[in-house]
């Protein structure tokens, strides 16, 4: 799923091209794609583009009538970037929003239709869409710990909880982690004060550190191929392969469409976190420790 650095990218690559043009036409192909009745769809046709903004991991045209256009990805939702009035009649092509310069397409693989657009009239129904997560950007250490232990929850998720923090999803939470060096099932409510300075640090660094490296690409080329899976991530999609801080093969919590990545000498004291499957196939033989896995894979 695009989290904060990608929406950011995607926002920095459509600035230049849509930022007050017209939108002339909204092609939708995917039929469960738009989620709201009113306005209309045809509300945002002929409408000037006055603002993008962020909500969460949403994008917002805001349009110069106060009607605005949000779209929401979702996993496998992608935007791209064609000429005029481009073809939509592929499978994995959902809508097209065609401007002078160009045409905005917005994809999505795979079978599961998740993706959403929703066409809203004034701030006040923008911001029910908002999940109401703080703004890391502008967020005290303070204020931060404060979100996070609302409630007694594991790291991994309050992280990548939308309505505590905005825009952090599976992967960028475990590269926050590792940067933190904590553990992903570590209690909100157990940190040390050194710990919750380290995890502030580390969210804001790696949030802001990857912004700018994909908002730089995007100033080159329209970013077409986002994927949570990056050159130069730590953990996040490296299953197996060395830590980059120590040298360890990093390991793996995996659970639904999700998982977790983590080096167990650096984030749990050497510990091997429990696999929800294999965990309930090997039961008292579960390995503890990273010598424990390499023999039993010896067996």
């Amino acid at each position: 799923m695009p989290e904060l650095p990608d929406i950011a990218a995607y926002i920095s690559a459509l600035e230049p091209r849509i930022l007050g043009q017209t939108l002339a036409r909204v092609r939708v192909h995917g039929v469960f794609l738009v989620r709201s009745v009113d306005p209309p769809l045809s509300a945002a046709e002929g409408r000037a583009v006055r603002e993008l903004r962020r909500i969460g991991k949403r994008i917002a045209f805001l349009l110069d009538n106060d009607v605005a256009i949000v779209l929401h990805l979702m996993i496998a939702g992608r935007l791209h970037w064609k000429p005029p009035a481009a073809n939509i009649s592929a499978r994995n092509a959902l809508a097209a929003f065609d401007f002078p310069r160009g045409s905005l397409l917005l994809t999505e693989a795979g079978s599961k239709r998740r993706a959403s657009i929703h066409f809203v009239r004034g701030a006040a129904a923008l911001r029910e869409l908002d999940p109401g997560g703080i703004e890391i950007a502008g967020a005290t250490p303070e204020s931060f710990r404060a979100a996070l232990t609302a409630e007694n929850r594991t790291l991994k998720r309050a992280l990548t909880d939308p309505r505590l923090l905005s825009g952090i999803g599976n992967a960028y939470s475990d590269e926050i982690l590792h940067a933190a060096q904590l553990s992903p099932i570590a209690q909100t409510h157990k940190l040390s004060a050194a710990e919750w300075q380290r995890l502030y640090e580390a969210t804001r660094h790696t949030l802001a550190t990857w912004t700018q490296r994909l908002k730089s690409e995007a100033a080159v080329a329209f970013p077409e191929h986002v994927t949570a899976f990056r050159e130069g991530m730590a953990v996040h999609g490296r299953y197996g392969q060395p830590c980059p801080r120590c040298g360890q093969p990093i390991q793996r919590i995996r659970y639904a469409d999700n998982e977790t990545n983590y080096c167990p000498h650096c984030q749990t004291s050497g510990r091997l976190l429990a696999d929800r499957s294999l965990s309930r196939l090997l039961k008292s033989d579960w390995p503890r420790t990273l010598d424990e896995l390499e023999a039993l894979k010896r067996r």
